[in-house]
């Protein structure tokens, strides 16, 4: 097992490196706005800048670095559930312009998406699982979501804009 180290960064967001067995030192440093910074390095005082390597990468480029190195048991796990029909499970993170940063839940069925279900709220290193519809929302938190492919991306117009857009339905799976 990889000994993790996590150092939270006061206003950027959370570092986690590890050693690699050749005695490479490898960091991702999470930050709050969403994206994420892959780094290399050494930790030699005198080590040579050429060996530093900092790679700034977007939430849907972390995602899939994640997938192409294995992702988590987490993810994989998740990934069986993604297999079922008609199920999406996504995360939303809010940023500071988003619609929902600051303001309540609130009932999305009272705004035409029925059938959603926020399964988590997630801040910082804690989760609140099943938030009730007066749960504050605020920039930084992430959003654990299920339901049908479109009322995801309709929950997502939502909580970006605040407007409910009809969202065309993804052809390939059939509905």
């Amino acid at each position: 097992m990889v000994d993790v180290r996590r150092v939270k960064l006061p206003g950027v967001g959370v570092l986690h490196t590890f050693v690699t067995d050749d005695g490479g030192k490898v960091g991702v440093i999470t930050h709050r706005s969403g994206h994420s910074d892959l780094i290399t390095f050494s930790d030699d005082e005198g080590g040579s800048d050429a060996t530093k390597v900092s790679l700034r990468l977007d939430e849907d480029e972390a995602h899939t670095l994640a997938e192409l190195l294995g992702g988590t048991q987490i993810t994989e796990s998740l990934s069986k559930l993604d297999a079922i029909p008609g199920l999406t499970i996504d995360w939303f993170t809010v940023d500071y312009d988003d619609h929902i940063a600051g303001k309540k839940l609130g009932n999305l069925a009272s705004r035409g998406v029925v059938g959603l279900t926020v399964v988590a709220v997630v801040r910082g290193e804690s989760a609140n699982p099943a938030p009730s519809d007066d749960f504050t929302v605020f920039p930084g938190d992430t959003l654990v979501v299920a339901g049908s492919p479109e009322k995801v991306a309709k929950a997502f117009a939502f909580y970006r804009s605040g407007e409910v857009h009809r969202v065309p339905a993804d052809p390939a799976s059939g509905g």
